[in-house]
């Protein structure tokens, strides 16, 4: 069945129901009122309830939101929900852009019209994209997938074949965190179908052969190893208790929309280039239309369960391979864990490494101008 158009309306019910959640919270103690240290805040999480509650209106940012095309396709029996804005230009060519977890498809609003029409925000109309943003399974209006084993590499499966619902036989691929990993399958396994990728974070489970055979472990590259090992000790337990038991988790974070406020929260203002100030980079209203997707949504179980499927079927390569496609990439400096240079080479054919001023792992929400010109340039000489 073609894709059909997709308007966002959530019920009234559900908007009363998260009204009444937010009333009856029954809040922590804490050592530490304002401190990070040890999580959330619970100083900011009692104003950004606050704000959720008495201030931010659900149904203004739905009308926003549905300015954007949006529509739903069922590809082998999964509903897909996705943007879909076709390019003004000589000759656009399309792009699929992935977002990942605790994102969503809202991350890319601006960075949308950015791609799709720069000769109206002071580019090169030919530099144009037909803009494809699905959302992951499970995340947002993309209900969750109704059987295990759809990792990364199943829903690039899935985005090749709403593309070509969609009339692109031959397209890029854009990521950061899972959406990285998605786009890196789609080159993988349709080495001739994706012009190129480009990503702004390479996916942590990437693992070039390292075996006899293999150039050793460079001190650069070793130093990078042991900073993931050190920051995954560190601040890798939400990964690893939704990479391993995500169904105990999503009890309380399907049930308290404070629990999952704070659990997504903490992860925006740890990974943006915010230096503690979250709100100087991200305002609430827009955090908060991001939660309420996962809220609205209603597939909780199935967002965090994906860092497990992807725990199971991590991007190990094997000696000799090599993805095909270029891959360009744009360093931003508050990245979680970036690998140097000779690291992605081993595997790719990295045709573009740019370092960026500004940013963080949010890159098409923090610095939307900045990535778009990243993306452009990368695939102008590829198109």
């Amino acid at each position: 069945m073609p894709p059909v158009s997709f308007t966002i309306d959530v019920p009234d019910a559900a908007l009363e129901d998260l009204q009444n959640r937010l009333s009856a919270t029954r809040w922590p103690r804490s050592i530490d009122d304002d401190s990070w240290d040890d999580g959330a805040s619970l100083a900011f999480m009692r104003r950004l309830a606050d704000h959720w509650q008495n201030r931010f209106d659900w149904r203004l940012q739905e009308r926003r939101l549905n300015r954007l095309p949006q529509f739903m396709a069922t590809i082998d029996d999964q509903d897909i929900h996705f943007v879909h804005r076709r390019g003004v230009g000589p000759s656009p060519i399309p792009i699929v852009i992935t977002h990942g977890w605790p994102g969503s498809f809202v991350e890319m609003e601006q960075l949308i019209p950015l791609l799709a029409d720069p000769g109206a925000h002071g580019g090169d109309p030919a530099d144009a994209f037909h803009v494809v943003v699905p959302s992951l399974p499970g995340y947002g209006f993309s209900p969750a997938p109704a059987r295990g084993g759809i990792s990364s590499r199943e829903i690039a499966l899935l985005w090749r074949k709403v593309m070509a619902e969609l009339g692109y036989h031959r397209f890029a691929a854009q990521g950061g965190d899972i959406g990285a990993g998605v786009s890196v399958w789609l080159a993988r396994l349709f080495p001739d179908v994706v012009r190129g990728i480009h990503l702004n974070i390479i996916p942590g489970s990437y693992r070039p052969p390292t075996t006899a055979g293999t150039a050793p472990v460079t001190l650069e590259e070793q130093a990078y190893l042991d900073h993931v090992a050190q920051w995954s000790a560190q601040e890798g337990a939400y990964a690893a208790l939704q990479g391993t038991k995500p169904q105990t988790l999503s009890f309380s974070l399907t049930d308290s929309p404070v629990g999952l406020a704070a659990w997504v929260t903490e992860k925006f203002r740890s990974w943006t280039d915010c230096h503690g100030d979250l709100e100087s980079v991200i305002p609430l209203d827009d955090l908060l239309t991001d939660i309420s997707l996962y809220w609205f949504g209603g597939s909780l179980t199935g967002s965090l369960r994906l860092y497990k499927e992807n725990r199971l079927r991590p991007l190990v390569f094997e000696q000799g391979e090599r993805v095909k496609p270029p891959l360009g990439v744009s360093v931003f400096p508050r990245e979680i864990a970036m690998p140097p240079h000779s690291w992605v080479e081993r595997v790719f054919d990295v045709q573009r490494w740019n370092e960026m001023p500004a940013g963080g792992h949010f890159a098409a929400l923090e610095k939307p101008d900045l990535l778009a010109a990243e993306i452009r340039a990368f695939f102008r000489p590829l198109r």
